[in-house]
């Protein structure tokens, strides 16, 4: 251990677990149909848009929803990427990125705690963003230009 006095956001970041990743692969036929019929047994309809789930539970219970903070389904790979493996669902402070959006302004720390990723890791996510904007307003196939 250092003998140099660590702050409060050096200590937390050091305890802060790293999201943990389920391969679309290991998942087996059974445990696929096992999950759909879960989804049919519980009879829940999913919000189709921000107006049906704006005012709705929380935390969130519909964790397959693009917008969840606990869960990130990658559609090519099929994997599974819990950004928080060491907490229920409503053990989260935020569970709608949409909720997060609607009020505006944050840090790129606040961001990192919220999707449990260094603030470095949200400003190169922010950076690539910006440029694959920038690139789509400057492409000579926009008919806007």
């Amino acid at each position: 251990m250092s003998d140099f006095p660590s702050d409060d956001n050096d200590l937390a970041r050091r305890q802060k677990r790293r999201s943990k990743t389920i391969s679309g692969r290991t998942l087996t036929q059974r445990e696929v149909m096992e999950g759909k019929e879960l989804q049919d047994w519980m009879d829940i309809r999913r919000p189709r848009n921000r107006g049906e789930c704006r005012d709705g539970l929380r935390p969130c219970p519909f964790v397959g929803c693009k917008y969840h903070l606990y869960l990130d389904v990658n559609p090519e790979t099929h994997s599974i990427k819990k950004n928080f493996p060491h907490k229920e669902v409503w053990e989260l402070e935020e569970t709608c990125a949409l909720d997060v959006a609607e009020r505006g302004g944050l840090t790129l720390e606040e961001v990192g705690d919220l999707l449990n990723l260094t603030r470095e890791r949200i400003r190169q996510m922010e950076a690539l963003g910006v440029q694959r904007l920038t690139g789509v307003m400057q492409s000579p196939q926009d008919p806007r230009s």
